[in-house]
């Protein structure tokens, strides 16, 4: 896993093989929490872990650790 450090407004970029990119900005830092906006191509699903985890569960598929 590489770990990174951004400041509020400072982003990653991430490029894959056939050229495509998914930009992640630090939106906003609270009190425990982390704001990010995510710019992917239309065709890229992008969802949060934990909805994962639930739709693995109600499907009745084992949950990873």
């Amino acid at each position: 896993m590489l770990v990174l450090a951004r400041k509020k407004n400072e982003s990653i970029i991430v490029t894959a093989e056939n050229g495509e990119s998914i930009t992640i900005v630090v939106k906003n830092i609270g009190r425990g929490v982390v704001r990010v906006g995510i710019d992917a191509p239309k065709d890229t699903l992008v969802v949060r872990e934990e909805l994962t985890t639930r739709v693995r569960s109600k499907s009745g598929a084992r949950e990873e650790p």
